[in-house]
């Protein structure tokens, strides 16, 4: 910034050569536009821009989309969670079902009922506040 407080606006001007190969590294899809945008610090409407004039599959009237991996990323990062919470559940029921037959032998070998009945008396642990 100059004294007088103006800014000093920098130009920067690229090669014909240069943008051809940022196109054609587009194209390739050795980088997409966001990674060249970072990469080289250009706004990615003038890659757009050097797009449609440079590319060898433009056509006039046909806008260029560039599509995310993200979400087909996303799909199977989805796909895997499921996977895993349904191996959760099955786990879970697995002991259950081990914790339900522990129950039944206590039941049935030490005529224990482990199973709290509702009419089960509270722990002298905890003290209930009176209302």
């Amino acid at each position: 910034m100059l004294k007088t407080g103006k800014r000093i606006n920098s130009h920067r001007r690229f090669s014909e050569e240069f943008k051809r190969k940022l196109v054609d590294d587009y194209e390739k899809g050795v980088m997409s536009v966001v990674q060249i945008e970072r990469f080289y610090g250009i706004r990615n409407a003038l890659i757009y821009r050097w797009i449609y004039k440079y590319s060898t599959y433009n056509e006039k009237n046909i806008r260029i989309v560039e599509m995310k991996d993200s979400q087909t990323n996303k799909l199977k990062e989805l796909e895997e969670k499921v996977k895993e919470l349904e191996r959760a559940v099955g786990q879970k029921q697995i002991m259950i079902d081990y914790l339900e037959k522990m129950i039944d032998l206590a039941k049935e070998n030490y005529s224990i009922d482990i199973k709290k009945n509702s009419n089960t008396p509270l722990s002298g642990g905890s003290n209930p506040t009176k209302k």
